[in-house]
């Protein structure tokens, strides 16, 4: 199985994105999560302002065959949501690295970034997970 992975993103073990901008984490789920998770009817976002840790749950994804958590990938303090998601949850099968971003967050902790998985390391996660 082949999943897009861009390599200018990191990644975390529970299928989250990070996309670092000047101390702003854009965060989303990845390609092989909306694949897994098929049809996407619903995203559950958190609230701006929202102050979390590296691993705490802030959302959820929801499709026709499951539900999922959304984690944390680095503390710090939700600056923006997409609400575009409310409308339209589909954008996240379609576009999971584009449209359907989920947050942007203040990094509080930059050396957190450490403990996320490249392009590479993050493929062969998903392959033994498919196997």
């Amino acid at each position: 199985m082949s999943w897009n992975t861009p390599d200018d993103l990191k990644y975390t073990e529970t299928d989250e994105w990070v996309r670092m901008e000047d101390g702003t984490a854009t965060v989303g789920i990845s390609d092989y999560a909306q694949d897994q998770l098929s049809d996407v009817v619903f995203v559950e976002l958190p609230t701006v302002g929202d102050a979390l840790a590296r691993g705490d749950t802030f959302g959820a994804v929801e499709s026709v065959k499951a539900a999922a958590e959304i984690n944390m990938p680095l503390s710090g303090t939700i600056t923006n949501v997409n609400s575009v998601l409310d409308d339209q949850p589909e954008m996240v099968n379609r576009d999971p690295f584009g449209e359907a971003w989920i947050i942007r967050v203040k990094v509080a902790k930059l050396s957190e970034l450490e403990h996320l998985m490249d392009k590479d390391a993050y493929e062969q996660h998903c392959e033994r997970r498919a196997h």
